[in-house]
């Protein structure tokens, strides 16, 4: 229990697990959007966190925390902490999952809900020195701007351009914050880290994260050895290339350039 609550005190709201915790309150969702998006009066009807949702293929995507507004309009706040994929993509992606599930089938195109994408991360994504980064759909011949329904705000944590969004993003990187700006997100803070039950609440989140890692390190050291194990095989002639890939579930020519380029 010690060990855990060392944990707890290390949380900062950028951090996965403590994220998940704090986007569970509608109040902390509608401060960070009002911040964000910049209007006083936004208000949250509903919050789904952690939510996962997939395509016609099956594939599932794992949401941060989606919001529906008072408009009827959506807005996910989605935190990336690594800088390991094509987040633009992955932006355009999720979008497009997160339109096709709160549409209703036959729905005319005109009622399909508006989308915000909150895409926060610990990096600067365009390397622009700014906190914040706002990509509309943009008409090359004439410059005029269009108006689809999607908004995409990048935001980091980053920069410091010395607004009221770069204020909120130094709370995200914090283990304690107490800013009158945001009292909700505080407030929140200090409830599962002060707290008993907000303490004891948590520590059943390490628990479980604990364990998920755990079996994650269990399935990634198996594949290692699997790995070693085909590549041996073909090395030694045993293994044709076509069927080693196939094992793999990788391309051959992906397989040379990985594991036998050298």
């Amino acid at each position: 229990m010690e060990d855990k609550r060392k944990i707890i005190t290390r949380l900062r709201p950028i951090d996965d697990m403590f994220m998940e915790k704090l986007f569970e309150s509608k109040e902390v969702c509608e401060e960070v959007l009002r911040t964000i998006l910049e209007m006083p009066d936004l208000k949250v009807v509903k919050v789904t966190p952690q939510n996962s949702i997939r395509n016609l293929q099956g594939r599932s995507v794992r949401l941060d925390a989606l919001c529906k507004r008072e408009d009827g309009s959506y807005c996910n706040i989605e935190v990336q902490k690594q800088n390991k994929e094509n987040h633009i993509k992955r932006v355009r992606y999720n979008t497009s999952c997160i339109t096709a599930n709160i549409t209703e089938p036959g729905e005319k195109f005109e009622k399909v809900p508006d989308v915000y994408m909150i895409y926060i991360t610990n990096f600067d994504i365009f390397k622009g020195k700014k906190t914040v980064y706002h990509v509309d759909s943009i008409i090359r011949e004439t410059g005029e701007m269009v108006e689809n329904g999607l908004h995409e705000i990048y935001v980091n944590t980053k920069v410091d351009d010395g607004s009221t969004i770069a204020e909120l993003m130094k709370c995200f990187k914090q283990t304690e914050v107490n800013h009158k700006k945001f009292p909700r997100l505080s407030e929140r803070i200090k409830y599962f880290k002060q707290d008993e039950e907000g303490v004891t609440n948590m520590c059943q989140i390490v628990d479980e994260y604990a364990r998920k890692y755990a079996k994650k390190a269990v399935k990634e050291a198996q594949m290692e050895t699997k790995i070693e194990t085909i590549i041996s095989l073909l090395k030694k002639g045993l293994l044709t290339l076509k069927d080693a890939a196939a094992e793999l579930e990788i391309s051959e020519e992906k397989l040379k350039e990985t594991y036998l380029a050298s």
